[in-house]
């Protein structure tokens, strides 16, 4: 009889780990997909829906499968008038999103609230402005969005060559 309850403890003991590693399995697929369909935000893009004169520009690589960078940059009459450099980093199964603006010594960091196969959502609420960065996949288009809860600036984006 003791046999038979040990041989049961054992069994019942190696199915919950086999389950539990079957969806750790899982749950690392599912972060592999999204990060896969993240690289929608690769290359080169235009704003579309820019203010008179101005060209703003936003080219995104994959540097490797926890990491995009990206380079934001606005022209005026062939003058760069504004720079900023985004990083979207994974770090201990959690994405954030820094973003750098001269003439700032520090990145801002921004946590993760949503991430989806054709976007994302970060939030710091300790910016003022912005407090919340969305970035989301329209059919070929790209479109961003900050805001906090006075203002939203949304930015509409075409790949270019």
């Amino acid at each position: 009889m003791k046999r038979i309850l040990i041989l049961l403890i054992s069994s019942l003991v190696l199915c919950c780990n086999s389950k539990t590693e079957q969806n750790e399995g899982l749950k690392t697929k599912h972060e592999a997909d999204i990060i896969e369909h993240l690289d929608w935000l690769v290359g080169n893009w235009k704003r579309t829906n820019d203010k008179d004169g101005n060209e703003t520009f936003e080219n995104w690589r994959k540097i490797n499968s926890s990491e995009y960078s990206g380079i934001g940059f606005t022209m005026k009459k062939g003058d760069t008038v504004s720079q900023e450099r985004m990083n979207l980093i994974q770090s201990k199964g959690k994405w954030s999103l820094f973003v750098k603006m001269p003439p700032y010594k520090d990145s801002t960091e921004f946590k993760i609230t949503e991430l989806k196969n054709d976007g994302f959502t970060y939030i710091n609420e300790m910016n003022d402005f912005p407090k919340k960065i969305v970035y989301w996949l329209d059919g070929e288009r790209m479109k961003a969005k900050i805001s906090n809860s006075e203002m939203e600036i949304l930015f509409d984006f075409e790949k270019i060559k």
